[in-house]
């Protein structure tokens, strides 16, 4: 079945993890287009103020407070979007929160904790979703959001990795059961490299020193831009940022190399240099404070993601990569 979806302008979305990061700058991207937007997560008072924002700059949103740990929150989430909107077209599942510890360290409750948010609230989300796209019989986008950890483990962030992984499963799983019977859903898993919001800062800290991103380090624009597009045009798979493409096409292919990659610049690369958070100074249990879209990292900041802009017009990047060849065949042809 060729799905067509709405243009943004005429869609409802319900997007999770709204109040902060990812979930925050995606949320006034979606606003700024046209749609309605549903938003979640656990932190009321930020939720509350960001549909204000969104509805005195002439945007709809409602806030509907969220913890996706819960089924059953989750399932009063899709019941709230239909009874103000009458309908929902995409659903994002975007609430994250990462534990840095080793795999030895980090406690079992902690670990159980942080994959009722990662991934349980994603299998939650995507089942309302889809039940909901079936019942209206209209197409209609989920998307979830993943890691390049999901495609790659990461030592220091065993637990968020190993969450991630599964929700890649679950998902892929998920798509090709739907595909199988045509199903009227679009399911795009996005993936994205490593991201300047205040996810080091919400983490529950095992390390010594402060989580923090050092490296290549993409705004959270370009991920909000890979879920829009997928939320307007059926896609599989979204990378943001070239890191997140090579991990996934390359480590398959040279897992040891891989391996001895990450364990030399994964351990230096995911901390700063002064004093970590309390360990209870956290988002694992409680909500964190909202309305930041950028963390306190210090890494090689990008403007944006050439790679979503290429996935985004496949058939532009080819030609312009093309014209590139041209262009460097006709100088060695002069050197010659």
């Amino acid at each position: 079945m060729k799905l067509s979806l709405k243009p943004l302008d005429q869609q409802v979305i319900v997007l999770t993890g709204a109040s902060s990061g990812i979930g925050l700058v995606t949320a006034r991207l979606a606003a700024e287009r046209g749609a309605k937007l549903v938003l979640a997560a656990r932190n009321a008072d930020a939720l509350q103020q960001l549909a204000e924002e969104i509805r005195s700059q002439g945007g709809q949103a409602i806030a509907v407070p969220t913890d996706v740990s819960s089924e059953e929150a989750v399932n009063h989430l899709a019941a709230a979007a239909i009874a103000e909107f009458g309908t929902f077209d995409t659903w994002v599942n975007n609430a994250g929160v990462s534990i840095f510890g080793s795999t030895t360290e980090v406690s079992i409750p902690d670990m159980r904790h942080m994959f009722d948010t990662v991934f349980w609230g994603q299998v939650y989300g995507s089942r309302a979703a889809v039940q909901h796209f079936k019942e209206r019989g209209q197409a209609g986008a989920l998307v979830n959001v993943g890691s390049l950890f999901g495609d790659w483990p990461t030592p220091v962030q065993s637990t968020y990795a190993s969450a991630k992984h599964a929700l890649h499963g679950w998902t892929g799983a998920l798509r090709m059961e739907l595909e199988k019977e045509d199903a009227p859903v679009s399911v795009t898993l996005v993936h994205p490299g490593r991201i300047d919001t205040p996810y080091n800062e919400h983490a529950r800290s095992y390390l010594d020193k402060q989580p923090s991103h050092r490296g290549m380090v993409y705004p959270p624009e370009a991920v909000g831009e890979a879920i829009l597009f997928a939320a307007a045009y059926p896609k599989r798979d979204m990378y943001v940022g070239f890191q997140a493409k090579a991990f996934a096409v390359l480590a398959p292919i040279f897992p040891s190399l891989t391996d001895k990659v990450m364990e030399l610049w994964m351990y230096p690369s995911q901390h700063d240099e002064r004093p970590s958070r309390s360990r209870d100074d956290n988002a694992l249990y409680e909500p964190g404070y909202g309305l930041h879209e950028h963390g306190t990292h210090h890494g090689w900041f990008r403007s944006g993601s050439l790679y979503v802009k290429a996935q985004e017009r496949p058939l532009l990047a080819l030609a312009a990569v093309a014209g590139l060849g041209l262009v460097a065949t006709a100088l060695l042809q002069q050197r010659k």
